[in-house]
């Protein structure tokens, strides 16, 4: 009698996982959902960047910016920099990425996004999370007292995670997918 109620209840647990599993796949209409959450947070970081990034913006201004950009990584996630001068590409965390944007020697700097659009399909991993890349291309300008004096197209790879969550609503649990975005690294740099 011991053995079947084991048996039983390994089944029941079998067969909860399961069902839990066959929920946490994306489907197809879920899916273009969230490709439109992930593009929405690609340009609001570009907006963000493109903030930061001008020397017209007050410090305050600057910073709580800065503060709603980082909101929008996971945790340890790095931006690569490069330039025209070099063929290295450094890497720095959220915060030091931004805080070396606003410090840029320039007395302006333009900073455009475009051609924003996904190379890789969602891949599921074995924590549960969702993994895809979504490619885009940065246009920046700098300029000195004499107009323009550095300009470059950089092509950028943004790793995007994709994870189900929960929130409370009226008491009431509702789950809930979200896009986290991770490292930006940087494929390409090349003269305009």
């Amino acid at each position: 009698m011991f053995k079947q109620s084991i048996i039983i209840t390994a089944l029941l647990i079998a067969g909860t996982v399961q069902s839990t599993f066959a929920q946490d796949n994306i489907t197809p209409q879920r899916k273009h959902a969230i490709d439109s959450l992930a593009i929405e947070k690609v340009r609001d970081l570009s907006k963000y960047i493109s903030i930061i990034g001008d020397k017209a913006t007050s410090f305050s201004e600057a910073s709580r910016v800065i503060k709603r950009a980082e909101e929008l990584f996971e945790p340890g996630s790095k931006l690569g920099v490069s330039s025209l001068e070099s063929k290295d590409v450094n890497y720095f965390t959220v915060d030091k990425y931004f805080q070396r944007l606003m410090a840029l020697n320039y007395l302006k700097v333009k900073i455009d996004w475009y051609n924003v659009h996904y190379i890789s399909d969602l891949e599921k991993q074995p924590d549960g999370k969702y993994v895809g890349v979504v490619t885009i291309y940065q246009r920046f300008e700098g300029f000195g007292g004499e107009g323009l004096k550095y300009t470059d197209v950089t092509k950028k790879d943004v790793t995007i995670y994709v994870e189900k969550k929960q929130t409370q609503i009226n008491g009431m649990t509702i789950d809930f997918w979200d896009v986290i975005l991770g490292d930006i690294k940087v494929s390409e740099t090349k003269k305009v």
